[in-house]
């Protein structure tokens, strides 16, 4: 079960913009990530490999954590992303990410955004 010092590092990490280290640091190798109703992802390397697929898709992408709780073995963070396209248009989405923790590592995390705000960041940066 993580403690408030974890999570807290977890959120330091990603708010330092090293979203890729935050994943192999907190995240467990058999994690499963699932977006509003999307199929979810299997294993830490598939989310990986989707995070990377995000930043190449942007010039840039800053992140912070708006509020987030703890309570025994879940959290709750509410994330505030800024992308830069690669025209230089920015973009914000807010999302509420749902984790499962297994001792120190995520094992489960379900996150929900507005899809439409979403397709708006794919627009901008296609």
């Amino acid at each position: 079960m993580p403690n408030r010092e974890r999570v807290a590092a977890l959120i330091a990490l990603v708010e330092e913009g090293m979203l890729i280290d935050a994943l192999h640091e907190f995240y467990a190798e058999d994690a499963q990530s699932q977006d509003n109703q999307d199929p979810p992802l299997q294993g830490r390397a598939r989310q990986i490999a989707n995070a990377q697929h995000l930043l190449r898709s942007v010039r840039g992408l800053r992140v912070r954590a708006a509020d987030w709780m703890l309570d025994g073995d879940r959290t709750r963070i509410r994330w505030v992303y800024e992308f830069t396209g690669h025209d230089g248009r920015r973009h914000r989405q807010e999302e509420l990410a749902q984790q499962r923790w297994r001792g120190d590592r995520i094992v489960e995390e379900h996150t929900q955004y507005d899809p439409a705000r979403s397709a708006a960041v794919v627009l901008q940066v296609a």
